[in-house]
């Protein structure tokens, strides 16, 4: 049996030599910012090498421009600026402090 594990995000992702680390966050059910937002806590790490990593973008964007296709999310640069203004400014008034919540 596998485990598997819920991420609201990626909080940081660090590069030291050939290693990439990256911080698996979750919005909490019980910690709040000052705007009442749940807060993004640390959850776990994945360590890979760098050329691992390289990999996983690349099939990640792959993944991206499926969905894209497929209609399930749309690229606020393939809207209209109208529309795209409207999205950012309701994200804004419940922004984290990580571009990765927004």
């Amino acid at each position: 049996m596998s485990s598997e594990l819920y991420a609201d995000g990626i909080g940081e992702i660090t590069i030291t030599g050939t290693i990439v680390r990256i911080d698996l966050m979750s919005l909490s059910a019980t910690e709040r910012d000052a705007n009442n937002n749940p807060k993004p806590v640390f959850r776990q790490r994945i360590i890979m090498p760098v050329d691992a990593f390289a990999n996983a973008v690349d099939l990640m964007q792959k993944a991206l421009g499926g969905l894209v296709e497929a209609g399930a999310v749309r690229r606020i640069g393939d809207m209209s600026t109208a529309a795209a203004a409207d999205i950012q400014s309701v994200q804004g008034g419940a922004s984290n402090a990580s571009p990765n919540f927004n």
